[in-house]
């Protein structure tokens, strides 16, 4: 079990709810450890994925009616994880130490939440997702081979917007970064800064002129954040998760809502997204260490960096110790 306490006792998207269907099996991993997730009909579950009786992994087995059966001796198991038939003795009670290792789930925006150990918070708040003027899209999910840490880092560098993603959603021409405030909450990380970006709302997205906008970053969680741009009618805002699967392993997947006065056609939307995605995921995968320093002296910092120090720092005040060095 992973020894990360803030981690350990977080909030993590594992899966969207539409992947869940009743009836259904599903394996996952989190923070290093194999779960499974089934649905019994009523409820998602999410349990060790691990049979107590001779360690086969019961995302192997299948539902039956609210039971989950180990493919290998047919065990049944409620939905508390407790052991209810063993098919060779149909008439002996089970013994009562054979469980499942259980664990706490939540559906929240459309999302399956599972905490590997004792919640310590509720799951970030998304303001945004009851309101009817957005459009919600869905992105993702995007895997990396890095640390979960690095790809949520990535998320909160702006600077590297007009280099890499130039001609998506910013421009090379303009690459100049405008720095506001920067707080440390009780719960997390704010920030604003300032860049051009390209104005799609214009006309032909491939011949839009550049318009300065301001990003409003919130870090909820050390793999949660959460940014909104652009004035008035024209809001877009970013809900970003990422799942940390391993130290150097994870998946990210957002909700992009968007203004109803923003007439850019979704499937354009996640055209850019993929693209960006594809970008990211190349660039982040070929950083070396794979997980991300927290000591200060380890790399070289740029005053446009001011963000990213931000939170390292704040991880490293946390305790946050998985998919670090």
């Amino acid at each position: 079990m992973v020894q990360d306490q803030i981690l350990l006792n977080d909030w993590h998207v594992i899966a969207r709810s539409q992947e869940l269907q009743p009836g259904t099996v599903l394996h996952k991993r989190l923070l290093g450890e194999d779960l499974i997730l089934w649905h019994n009909g009523d409820k998602a579950l999410a349990w060790q994925d691990l049979c107590p009786h001779r360690g086969a992994r019961l995302s192997l087995g299948y539902v039956n009616q609210d039971t989950l059966v180990c493919p290998y001796h047919g065990l049944a198991f409620n939905s508390e994880g407790k052991c209810v038939l063993v098919p060779a003795n149909p008439d002996q009670s089970p013994p009562t130490q054979a469980c499942v290792k259980t664990y706490q789930v939540q559906e929240r925006y459309d999302l399956l939440w599972v905490c590997l150990g004792t919640p310590k918070k509720d799951i970030a708040q998304f303001c945004e997702w009851d309101d009817p003027v957005y459009r919600k899209i869905f992105c993702g999910p995007y895997h990396y081979h890095s640390s979960p840490l690095r790809a949520l880092e990535n998320f909160i560098d702006p600077a590297h917007f007009p280099i890499m993603h130039s001609g998506l959603f910013a421009h090379a021409s303009r690459p100049e970064l405008t720095h506001y405030e920067l707080e440390y909450l009780p719960d997390g990380i704010s920030f604003k800064c300032g860049l051009w970006e390209l104005d799609f709302n214009s006309g032909n997205p491939k011949q839009a002129p550049l318009i300065f906008n301001t990003y409003d970053y919130r870090i909820f969680r050390p793999l949660v954040a959460y940014f909104k741009l652009g004035p008035g009618d024209h809001r877009l805002n970013v809900f970003y998760t990422i799942t940390p699967v391993d130290e150097d392993e994870c998946v990210a997947q957002y909700w992009l809502m968007v203004n109803s006065a923003r007439e850019v056609p979704v499937e354009v939307y996640l055209d850019i997204q993929n693209q960006v995605a594809s970008q990211d995921i190349a660039i982040v995968e070929s950083q070396q260490p794979r997980r991300l320093p927290l000591d200060l002296q380890t790399e070289i910092h740029l005053p446009s960096d001011r963000y990213s120090i931000a939170y390292r720092k704040w991880l490293k005040q946390q305790g946050v110790t998985f998919g670090t060095i």
